[in-house]
C-alpha cells in the first residue's frame, strides 16, 4: 500500500513562505530570490501597485515618528533608501541613518539612489532583522517598513529592534494589515490576487513574486495581534494608526 510522503521531517520546523509551508530554514533564501528579482523594479511596482499612496504612508510614519536634529535611526529592510531619505529631510541638521537590509541588492539600488541625490549621512549593511550586528542602546530611533512580514522569527526581530535602541528611543513599524472596513475588504483581495501578480509579470517581469508577496500579506497578524507581540518583546506604551481602511497600519513603541 503506498503512503503519502510528508513535506517535511516531523522533526523539521517549518514556517509559511506566502500560502506554501516550507523549512523554516529556507524562509530567508527564498525571501532574498523574491526582491533579488524585482529589486531594480521595486519603486516603480510599488507606484503602480498603491497609485503612489505608499508615498503618502511613508511619509505619514515619519511625520509621526517626528525626528529632532542629530538623532541617529536604524532603518531596518530600508534597501532602497525611501525611509531613511525621508527621515533626514525631517530630522535636519546632523541626522544620520544606517540602514540594514538582508538583500544586497536592495542596498545596492538604495546606495546608488543616495549617490545620485548626494546624500552622505547614511551608511548601508547587508545584515539579518533577527541578528542585527549593532550594540545594545545603539539608536534613538528604529523603524522597519514594509518588511517585517518577511522575516522568518518576527518575534526574535522584535526583541533585536528593541535591544539596540537607546532608552527612551522608539520602533515604528509600517506594513500591510487587515482592512477594517465592510465591503472594501472584498474589494482589496480581488484587487490583490487578480490584478497585482499581473502588474508584477507586466512591470517586474515576475508575476510569481508578486503573487508572494499578495499572500504574505494574508499571512502576516491583525492590527492587535501585532501590537500584542510588540509588548510581549518588551515595547511599551503600544500604540495603532490605520492607513486607507487598515490597508496598512503604523505600529509605534518605545523602549523604556
Amino acid at each position: 500500500m503506498s503512503q503519502d510522503i510528508p513535506a517535511h521531517d516531523s522533526a523539521e520546523t517549518v514556517t509559511h513562505f506566502g500560502f506554501e509551508t516550507v523549512a523554516e530554514k529556507d524562509k530567508a533564501r527564498r525571501v532574498r530570490g523574491v526582491f533579488d528579482s524585482v529589486a531594480k523594479r521595486y519603486d516603480v511596482m510599488n507606484d503602480f501597485m498603491s497609485g503612489g499612496v505608499h508615498r503618502l504612508w511613508k511619509t505619514a510614519m515619519i511625520d509621526w515618528l517626528n525626528p529632532g536634529p542629530g538623532s541617529h535611526l536604524l532603518d531596518v529592510a530600508g534597501g532602497t533608501g525611501d525611509i531613511a531619505f525621508r527621515f533626514l529631510d525631517k530630522a535636519g541638521a546632523g541626522a544620520h541613518v544606517t540602514v540594514a537590509d538582508i538583500n544586497a541588492e536592495m542596498i545596492m539600488v538604495g546606495r546608488d539612489r543616495a549617490l545620485d541625490q548626494g546624500r552622505l549621512a547614511l551608511d548601508w549593511t547587508v545584515g539579518d532583522a533577527e541578528k542585527l550586528a549593532f550594540k545594545d542602546r545603539s539608536f534613538d530611533y528604529v523603524t522597519i517598513a514594509f518588511g517585517i512580514r518577511n522575516v522568518t522569527r518576527i518575534p526574535e526581530a522584535l526583541k533585536e529592534m528593541r535591544r539596540v535602541l537607546k532608552p527612551g528611543g522608539r520602533f515604528m513599524c509600517l506594513e500591510f494589515s487587515k482592512v477594517v472596513v465592510p465591503g472594501l475588504d472584498k474589494i482589496y483581495e480581488e484587487y490583490s490576487f487578480r490584478v497585482i501578480p499581473r502588474i508584477g509579470s507586466m512591470v517586474a517581469g515576475n508575476a510569481d513574486a508578486y503573487r508572494y508577496l499578495v499572500e504574505s500579506i494574508r499571512k502576516f497578524p491583525d492590527q492587535e495581534t501585532f501590537a500584542a507581540m510588540l509588548r510581549t518583546a518588551g515595547f511599551e506604551q503600544v500604540q495603532v494608526r490605520n492607513l486607507t481602511a487598515g490597508v496598512a497600519a503604523i505600529h509605534s513603541g518605545w523602549r523604556l
